[in-house]
């Protein structure tokens, strides 16, 4: 398996990465994709990616950090390396009250429009979404922009059975984090019987949003994203060990990656 989107940067595991990968390596996850949220995060990650084989990163700015500056040039460089394998994570955040919605929105359409230059230069990646309480915002800037549909994924999702159909119309993949697995999130349960098998990815969020049988665990490590993956096929009725192969070829084919053997 693979953890698609985590932060293997973040503070909380400073001096543990080679541990949390042996780890994960241990209970079959072969591979982790750590995200960036800030374009000196994009440098950190590319490290990280670069002294690990089963190790990719993304380039991008996260809308929760659109108070802090972003180095474009340096996203655009973290983007050229073959170990960066997306753009992101990107999007808006209506959960909290800062940053301001003028704020996440500058960003986004810097961002958007910073994508679709380096995609004329040739660089063509997927695009990760961070959407929190945002589809119906989110979905019309997607529609006005370049980018075709089947690129973006919309991460960690959390809202109703109506916004997953809107994300499925609109062409858009869905990633289930260990929110899928929590007793109070019926409708996230529900979404998640209803993507097509070739559309959805599963993730940890890790250090965040530890699934059950391990919700108690801090921080969350990308071995835990197998828990979310054989709730996911109990919940579709199908055989765990094939939908572990058909989330591996889902990540493989839209991210353009190989897992190690």
């Amino acid at each position: 398996m693979i953890d698609t989107h985590c932060h293997l940067t973040f503070k909380q595991f400073d001096g543990r990465v080679e541990s949390v990968l042996a780890d994960a390596l241990a209970v079959g996850v072969r591979g982790a994709i750590t995200v960036s949220t800030t374009s000196e995060n994009c440098r950190a990650g590319l490290e990280l990616a670069q002294q690990h084989e089963q190790v990719w990163c993304t380039a991008g700015a996260h809308p929760l950090y659109a108070d802090e500056p972003c180095d474009w040039t340096v996203v655009r460089e973290v983007a050229q390396h073959p170990k960066c394998v997306a753009w992101g994570e990107l999007g808006l955040d209506n959960h909290y009250d800062k940053p301001l919605r003028s704020a996440q929105n500058t960003l986004l359409e810097r961002q958007l429009a910073f994508i679709e230059s380096c995609s004329n230069e040739g660089i063509i990646k997927p695009i990760v979404v961070h959407c929190r309480k945002a589809v119906g915002d989110l979905l019309p800037i997607f529609r006005a922009a370049s980018c075709d549909p089947s690129r973006y994924v919309f991460h960690c999702f959390s809202e109703t059975v109506d916004d997953a159909q809107e994300i499925l119309d609109f062409g858009a993949w869905i990633s289930f984090t260990g929110i899928v697995t929590f007793k109070n999130a019926t409708e996230v349960a529900e979404a998640a019987k209803l993507v097509p098998a070739d559309r959805i990815m599963v993730e940890t969020d890790a250090p965040f949003l530890s699934p059950e049988p391990v919700r108690k665990m801090y921080p969350n490590e990308p071995k835990n994203v197998v828990h979310t993956a054989r709730f996911i096929a109990k919940l579709r009725g199908v055989d765990p060990v094939d939908f572990e192969r058909q989330l591996d070829a889902n990540a493989e084919r839209f991210f353009g990656i190989k897992l190690p053997k």
